[in-house]
């Protein structure tokens, strides 16, 4: 099997053995300007605040858990 490797190597290159392939038509992607995850900005702006509120509040009691910052 690995004898004759580097002769059937040699006598057949393998880009020929592929077909041609067929170019690509892309398609320009438009973007709607509808609303986002189906919110209203209102609803992004809570959700927005609520999660930094969270990363705020759980850095704090990290901080605090560890010893780097005192009550």
């Amino acid at each position: 099997m690995l004898d004759d490797l580097r002769n059937s190597a040699a006598s057949q290159p393998f880009e020929e053995d592929l077909p041609p392939e067929k170019p690509e038509v892309r398609r320009s992607l438009r973007r709607s300007r509808g609303p986002l995850f189906g919110m209203t900005a209102k609803q992004r702006f809570i959700i927005v605040l609520m999660l930094f509120l969270m990363v705020l509040v759980l850095g704090t009691f990290c901080l605090v858990v560890t010893g780097k910052m005192a009550i």
